[in-house]
């Protein structure tokens, strides 16, 4: 089992915390968020911090085998976890999570991903167009929407990415609702690096 790095909070919750959503949706800066506002983050620092990411990835190499190994959970009720949507069906029973799931214009999800691709040299040579792309991923979160639905042990939050960077103090205080109240907001606002909203609908058109 990987050992993970834990940042002590301001009280014990008997929930688990769930950030999730696509890749380059937010959930790391929501992570980072979190952590401000007081919650104990669940992470190796395995992958390190980079120009894609420069305030870290805040990940747990144990999430990528959580079907064949979820015995690290026992430990993380009170703490908050990045967990790709995909995975989320492998969450076992037993516990209760609170997801706080990743809205992202599409577009710019997609834009973020090819960046960050290409950055790495890892960017397929004709890669598949947005018209294409983005049906698919939208069926893959209308799959997982209604799967969480059905799920008496998960609650889940939706946040969309703008409206965090439009009005961070606003989202910080529904966090704090739906995590049981406790948490620091103006640290949590704090925490948002508006410099980083590099890929914008807006300029995508």
């Amino acid at each position: 089992m990987n050992k993970f790095h834990t940042i002590q909070g301001q009280g014990r919750r008997d929930f688990i915390t769930v950030v999730s959503g696509l890749p380059r949706s937010g959930t790391s800066m929501m992570m980072r968020m979190l952590e401000a506002g007081g919650l104990p983050v669940l992470i190796d620092n395995i992958r390190e911090r980079d120009s894609d990411n420069p305030n870290g990835y805040y990940e747990l190499e144990a999430v990528k085998h959580l079907k064949e190994d979820s015995g690290w959970l026992s430990g993380a009720r009170g703490a908050v976890v990045k967990i790709i949507y995909l995975l989320l069906r492998e969450l076992p029973a037993g516990y209760e999570y609170r997801v706080v799931f990743m809205r992202r214009d599409l577009r710019e999800v997609l834009a973020s991903q090819n960046v960050m691709m290409e950055r790495r040299g890892t960017a397929p040579d004709s890669s598949a167009p947005p018209e294409e792309m983005i049906p698919l991923f939208e069926a893959h979160l209308r799959a997982i929407d209604d799967w969480l639905s059905r799920q008496e042990r998960f609650s889940v939050l939706n946040v969309r990415y703008d409206d965090v960077m439009k009005d961070t103090l606003t989202i910080a205080g529904r966090l704090d609702e739906f995590l049981g109240g406790g948490m620091d907001l103006q640290a949590m606002a704090s925490a948002v690096e508006p410099i980083l909203y590099r890929q914008r609908a807006a300029s995508l058109a």
